[in-house]
């Protein structure tokens, strides 16, 4: 499944969930996501399997502590996902 179909996904469970409102920018919000794949390489199926604490965690945690001061950012402060992949 490619990155965009994950993201996609990710946005409607989290539409689903209220995290996320409709009124937010989207295009934005997929951006905070592929900026976090590729500081964190993010498991992505393994998230959207995840339970809803574990999802919630991961999803308001790459939005609240981005720093969106370039593209892609790579500053999460000290956040790291639950569901981050290895680095190499």
């Amino acid at each position: 499944m490619s990155h965009t179909k994950q993201y996609e996904l990710i946005i409607e469970r989290a539409k689903d969930m209220q995290i996320i409102q409709m009124e937010e920018d989207l295009l934005g919000i997929m951006m905070d996501l592929e900026s976090a794949d590729e500081t964190f390489h993010v498991r992505w199926d393994d998230l959207l399997a995840a339970d809803d604490f574990n999802f919630v965690h991961d999803v308001c945690g790459i939005r609240n502590h981005i720093v969106r001061d370039n593209f892609p950012s790579h500053d999460f402060g000290y956040f790291v996902p639950r569901f981050a992949g290895d680095r190499t």
